[in-house]
């Protein structure tokens, strides 16, 4: 498969740094464009542009270690930060907008209920992006 556009949508878990490693292997291939994308999930009892201080200092330290991996990598990474009500729809239209051949999501492992949980985002973004989904799934330790 070729690639040529790859968004890969960060959380600040461990998984991301992988995540991008991974991206930037499969970019090199065919000198692919890669935009990592974080999402701050604004409230409804705030404004969609309310400036949540915390959550973009956050934001930006993510995004600011994911562009490093990149570069420990050799390759060049655009970042973005959105905010929007819910995240998962916003991955699939940020896909959608930038045209985007794939998207590869870091995901660790997380329990609800005692069994394993993808939580709510990765099975929205499955079932709704418009091209390939790439999963790279953080091992248990």
């Amino acid at each position: 498969m070729e690639f040529h556009k790859i968004l890969v949508p960060v959380s600040g878990t461990e998984a991301d740094g992988e995540a991008m490693r991974i991206a930037c292997r499969l970019a090199k291939k065919n000198k692919a464009k890669i935009w990592a994308v974080y999402i701050i999930a604004v409230k409804r009892s705030l404004p969609l542009d309310a400036e949540i201080e915390s959550e973009i200092r956050k934001a930006e330290n993510i995004l600011d270690h994911v562009e490093s991996v990149a570069e420990e990598q050799d390759y060049e990474v655009e970042t973005d930060l959105l905010q929007a009500r819910e995240v998962a729809p916003s991955i699939v239209d940020e896909a959608v907008e930038r045209g985007a051949d794939l998207i590869l999501m870091g995901v660790t492992y997380k329990k609800r209920f005692g069994q394993f949980s993808l939580g709510n985002v990765v099975p929205y973004v499955l079932k709704n992006a418009p091209c390939h989904v790439i999963l790279y799934h953080q091992p248990i330790e």
